[in-house]
């Protein structure tokens, strides 16, 4: 995964990271539960970041189950400790995953980043036991197509320019259950949340944090200056400015038992 464009060694990450749990962590609880996870599970999480969701997943899965929690770059998860919970480093287009071992194969905002999405869903289908359950939630930012003023309108549209030519799809979750449905899956559905917020917010904090990072990448592409970069970040810190930028789409589907 060499085409990630957040990598942990980046400045802020970790608190970049921590706002993402904070934000995103509350709803796919609620699609675990949703989706039966119990006691005895076993569970692949693909991307864990900095753990939140694995720690949570160790927790419903106990007695008797186990959470592998996985990423290209473990150094955020290396210390986590929890009865059933193992750390194992995860290239999901290239390493070895076992196959029909799963209960439970999980992965949040990752396969928007790989250029062969199709590809690492069909690895995470292979590593479910028969009965098995996937989830994916991955982005749609259909909504900042649409946004105001017009200074941000044209701010996200050079953003979504940048994305496209660095191999990253910000469309794919209205794709995956195209995707899912054409790797056989069964019981496929799924729904997308999308967040209105104001600046100052978390949601605020978050979109200036990621700018922060990628700042430099968006100039040198073009498509982006450092007056937009000002412009975005002056409208994201005022507490009278309401938008809206994506939704999370969150699909699932099972493995049929034969």
């Amino acid at each position: 995964m060499s085409e990630y464009r957040l990598p942990h060694a980046l400045a802020g990450e970790q608190q970049r990271l921590a706002l993402m749990s904070a934000l995103l962590d509350p709803s796919e609880r609620a699609y675990l539960s949703r989706l039966g996870v119990g006691p005895g599970w076993r569970c692949l999480e693909l991307g864990s970041g900095n753990g939140s969701i694995a720690k949570f997943l160790a927790e419903m899965v106990a007695p008797g189950g186990c959470v592998v929690a996985s990423d290209i770059d473990t150094s955020y998860i290396d210390g986590l400790q929890a009865p059933g919970l193992e750390v194992r480093r995860i290239d999901i287009l290239r390493d070895v995953i076992e196959e029909s071992s799963y209960d439970l194969v999980v992965a949040r905002a990752l396969l928007h980043h790989l250029s062969a999405a199709n590809v690492a869903l069909e690895r995470m289908v292979n590593a479910l036991k028969p009965a098995g359950v996937l989830l994916s939630i991955e982005p749609d930012m259909l909504p900042c197509t649409v946004t105001e003023p017009v200074s941000i309108g044209t701010f996200w549209q050079g953003w979504l320019r940048w994305s496209a030519e660095a191999g990253i799809d910000y469309y794919l979750g209205r794709k995956i259950p195209r995707l899912l449905d054409s790797l056989g899956l069964e019981g496929i559905g799924g729904e997308g949340q999308t967040a209105h917020f104001n600046g100052g917010s978390n949601w605020a904090a978050y979109w200036i944090q990621t700018m922060c990072e990628l700042g430099p990448a968006l100039q040198r592409s073009g498509y982006v200056t450092e007056d937009m970069l000002q412009d975005f970040c002056a409208h994201y810190e005022d507490p009278h400015y309401w938008t809206s930028v994506l939704s999370f789409t969150a699909t699932w589907g099972c493995r049929p038992r034969k």
